[in-house]
């Protein structure tokens, strides 16, 4: 299963947002990873105020029970971004979404 995020502009940060509640309810959020596919297509991870990756910087990652939230800065222009959203839950297991969100200069 996919997403499309709305775009966003290269100069924004901007909260971009998974909602897992009908998925994992009633279990909660344990823990959120963030990947990208790099410029060769590699599934890479971001980590919060680590190195860009492909243009697109992850600056902080928080979740509740139910929703992990990425917040995003940069990204290169007329790109369309592949990213991974991978949660485990309480009851230990683990789910991932694919989500496309394509940068262009506003």
């Amino acid at each position: 299963m996919s997403l499309k995020w709305p775009n966003k502009d290269p100069d924004e940060i901007t909260d971009y947002s998974v909602d897992w509640s009908r998925f994992i309810t009633p279990a909660t959020i344990n823990s959120v990873t963030w990947y990208v596919d790099d410029a060769d297509g590699v599934k890479t991870e971001l980590v919060a105020s680590g190195p860009v990756v492909y243009g697109l910087q992850l600056v902080s990652s928080t979740s509740t029970n139910t929703v992990a939230t990425a917040r995003l800065s940069l990204g290169t222009d007329n790109i369309k971004y592949k990213i991974y959203c991978a949660i485990t839950t309480s009851d230990g297991l683990v789910f991932e979404r694919t989500i496309f969100l394509r940068v262009r200069e506003k």
